[in-house]
C-alpha cells in the first residue's frame, strides 16, 4: 500500500482508536428495566436461633450446647455460642459443685480466593477482526489478605499512536468476599491526568458516590467497570445470562447479560474454550470467558453506535506461581 494511503489509514484509525479509548468506554444501561437483583444478591444470614433454657434435674449438672453450626458459613470467634443461665447456676446443689467447662470456639472457615494471589492477561487491540493492530492492553491483579488489587492500562501503538497518542489507566479496589469482588474503590486517569470518571462504594450504609455527584443507593452485588470482568466467574451460574449493576465512573446502572453460548476460539495464547456473553445496548460489549482459564476474559469485543468494533484478543496470561514476579502498578 502507498504510503499516503497508510498515513491516511492510521489518521483514520487514530480518530476511531479516540473513540474506543475515549468517553465512549462503557456498556449500555437498560433503560426502566427491573434488575435480576434475586440472581445477584449474597445469601442473607438466617437470624439466630434462641433455645429455651429448661430447668435441669437437680442430681444432673446443668450442661452447656453449642448450637449446630451450619456447613460452610463464616462464624466469628463468639457468635452463635449458647450463653448458660447465670440464675440456674446458684441453684442448690447436692454434693461438690460440678465444673462448668465452657464450649469451645468454633472453628473459623476462611474465604477461599477463586482467583489465584497474582495474575496478568496481555491484549492486542484490533480494529474489528482484520487483525489490524491499534493497540495493547494489560490487566493485572493482585489478592492479599482478602483484599485485591485490580489495574488495567490500555494504549494506542505504531502508527496510531503518531496521530493520536492515548493511555487509559483504570483501578478497582475491594475485597474478596464469599459472593465474590466487593469493590470499595475505583479511578480512570487519561495520560497520566486523574479523570473526574470515580466511584466510591459505602457497603455499610449501601450507598456509591460516582465523581462528585451526591450518594446514591447501592445494590448488592454491584461492580465497577473494571472488576465486573473477573465478578462474572465468581456468580453461581453465569451461563444462565442475568443483570448485574456496574458503575463506569461516570454513571450507575443496571446491565442486562445475554448469554450466546459455548464457543471455541483460536487467540495468540492459543485455542481456548469459552462462554460467550453480551450486553446490548447503543454500545454493546461483548465478552469470551475461558474455562481452562478460571473464566477470565480473554477476548472483548466493543461495538460502538456507529457500528464500528474494536477486538481485545489475549496474547499472554499468567497465573498463579508464573506471574509471582509480577509487581501491581
Amino acid at each position: 500500500m502507498p504510503f499516503f494511503l497508510l498515513i491516511a489509514l492510521a489518521a483514520s484509525l487514530g480518530i476511531h482508536a479516540a473513540l474506543l479509548f475515549g468517553p465512549e468506554i462503557e456498556l449500555s444501561a437498560e433503560a426502566e428495566s427491573t434488575p435480576l437483583i434475586a440472581e445477584l444478591k449474597p445469601t442473607s444470614k438466617p437470624p439466630p436461633q434462641v433455645e429455651t433454657a429448661t430447668r435441669p434435674d437437680p442430681q444432673k449438672p446443668a450442661k452447656s450446647r453449642m448450637p449446630r453450626r451450619k456447613e460452610g458459613s463464616v462464624a466469628s470467634t463468639t457468635q452463635g455460642l449458647s450463653v448458660p443461665d447465670t440464675s440456674l447456676l446458684a441453684l442448690p446443689q447436692t454434693g461438690p459443685e460440678p465444673a462448668v467447662t465452657p464450649p469451645p470456639e468454633p472453628e473459623l472457615t476462611p474465604v477461599e480466593a477463586r482467583l489465584p494471589a497474582h495474575g496478568m492477561i496481555r491484549y492486542r487491540v484490533d480494529r474489528g477482526d482484520s487483525n489490524f493492530e491499534i493497540g495493547v492492553a494489560q490487566q493485572e491483579w493482585s489478592i492479599v489478605d482478602g483484599h485485591y488489587h485490580l489495574t488495567s492500562v490500555v494504549e494506542t501503538t505504531g502508527l496510531i499512536w503518531l496521530f493520536k497518542a492515548i493511555r487509559i489507566e483504570m483501578e478497582s479496589r475491594g475485597l474478596i468476599t464469599v459472593a465474590g469482588l466487593q469493590p470499595e474503590t475505583f479511578a480512570i486517569r487519561r495520560n497520566g491526568q486523574e479523570a473526574r470518571e470515580t466511584a466510591t462504594f459505602d457497603w455499610q450504609n449501601m450507598s456509591v458516590r460516582i465523581a462528585d455527584r451526591s450518594e446514591q443507593p447501592l445494590d448488592y452485588g454491584a461492580q465497577d467497570l473494571l472488576s465486573f470482568n473477573y465478578q462474572l466467574g465468581y456468580l453461581p451460574h453465569p451461563e444462565a445470562g442475568g443483570s448485574l449493576s456496574i458503575t463506569t465512573g461516570r454513571k450507575y446502572g443496571v446491565y442486562h447479560l445475554e448469554v450466546l453460548g459455548d464457543e471455541v476460539i483460536e487467540l495468540p495464547a492459543g485455542t481456548m474454550r469459552t462462554l460467550h456473553l453480551r450486553a446490548p445496548g447503543t454500545n454493546t460489549t461483548e465478552l469470551w470467558l475461558a474455562y481452562d482459564y478460571l473464566l477470565l476474559p480473554v477476548k472483548i469485543r466493543h461495538v460502538d453506535a456507529k457500528g464500528d468494533s474494536f477486538v481485545q484478543v489475549a496474547t499472554k496470561i499468567q497465573v498463579g506461581d508464573e506471574a509471582d514476579g509480577l509487581k501491581p502498578r
